[in-house]
């Protein structure tokens, strides 16, 4: 397992981290009732931070930083020399985490996306993971929320007794939700992209060479 602590690209810090090293941290907030804010950044994800300093504190305050995308861990080999055998992407990640949730017993829960895509999701990751324990869901609002609305988001994901929460409302707003509201939850909270999109079956990834290749 590698986890090497955080190394900077563009003023953003990122975790030298692989996937087993996340998993582990993750599982092991969620079984110790301690806050955790993940995000997997790609390239687009990492010049948010690079463009916009408001962002960039943001970012620089979450617990873990995988690197999505190809060419940010080629980055963390060229400026630091950290040698990672792959990225740690946020689709990956997901299905990883719930393996994990699954046979640790800790209910789940799913918020962003359309009301849809959660439904599919849900029975896709059910048939995938057989005992694993979806907590509930909550779409997104697609504009921005109030406070009311979000302290009765916060309320329904105590109430549900979620365990880990996964977060899919898209770069940034996820990344801004999870800085703001992992402390009050008290839960790992991951800011996992298009991952809802990927495992209800309605997007498809590129084949594995694309992939490496840094193409997608």
């Amino acid at each position: 397992m590698i986890d090497n602590g955080k190394r900077n690209i563009l003023g953003v810090d990122v975790n030298v981290i692989d996937y087993d090293s996340t998993v582990r941290r993750i599982i092991d907030g969620a079984r110790n009732g301690m806050p955790l804010a993940v995000s997997a950044l790609a390239v687009h994800g990492i010049m948010t931070g690079a463009l916009d300093a408001t962002h960039r504190y943001r970012l620089n305050r979450l617990d873990i930083v995988t690197p999505d995308g190809q060419p940010v861990r080629w980055v963390l080999r060229l400026l630091h020399g950290e040698q990672l055998p792959s990225r740690v992407c946020g689709p990956e990640l997901f299905l990883r985490v719930c393996a994990a949730a699954a046979n640790e017993r800790l209910p789940i829960y799913f918020y962003g996306s359309r009301q849809n895509v959660l439904a599919l999701l849900t029975e896709r990751i059910s048939a995938e993971f057989p005992g694993i324990i979806i907590a509930g869901s909550s779409s997104s609002r697609f504009s921005r929320i109030k406070p009311t609305e979000n302290t009765e988001i916060l309320r329904e994901i105590q109430m549900s007794g979620a365990k880990i929460v996964f977060v899919g409302l898209g770069c940034p707003r996820q990344e801004v939700w999870a800085y703001e509201n992992t402390s009050d939850l008290s839960i790992p909270v991951l800011a996992v992209g298009a991952a809802f999109d990927f495992h209800a079956g309605l997007l498809w990834k590129p084949k594995a060479w694309v992939q490496d290749a840094g193409l997608e």
